[in-house]
């Protein structure tokens, strides 16, 4: 059996670190994922609920912020809870991996948000050279 979960998107706010009562390090956030158009159809966003533990969450926590650009690796979650007297489901991805495509101080820059849930850092060829990133043409990218 297989259970394995790839996205690419913006994270839609800020992230915060929490602790469970163990001390265990967990966040929470939405990723905003672009879907593909086809023959003339509207664009349309899905939104992801993406939780990390432990080191994975320290370091998402620390290095990515609102409209940062990131690539998860994980699985798909299916939980439920009680609400009252209605159970409630959630479906979640559970994070093994996160990859950051921008840096986080590129995405804080104000003249860099393009759009309505995050940014695109625009940057030079020479600056892109310099940190040793390629980066592909916005224009490139399916979202």
């Amino acid at each position: 059996m297989m259970n394995r979960v790839v996205l690419v998107g913006r994270v839609t706010k800020d992230i915060t670190l929490n602790r469970t009562t163990s001390g265990a390090a967990v966040v929470s956030f939405t990723l905003a994922v672009d879907n593909r158009v086809r023959n003339g159809a509207e664009k349309t966003t899905s939104f992801f609920t993406i939780t990390a533990w432990n080191q994975t969450a320290e370091n998402v926590s620390k290095y990515v912020g609102k409209g940062s650009l990131i690539g998860v690796d994980g699985r798909l979650n299916q939980r439920s809870y009680m609400a009252g007297s209605e159970k409630r489901y959630i479906t979640e991805v559970i994070a093994d991996s996160v990859t950051f495509l921008e840096r986080k101080q590129d995405v804080e820059q104000p003249e860099s948000l393009p759009n309505d849930y995050g940014s695109s850092a625009q940057t030079s060829e020479k600056e892109e050279s310099s940190r040793g990133v390629e980066v592909e043409s916005d224009d490139d990218l399916p979202f």
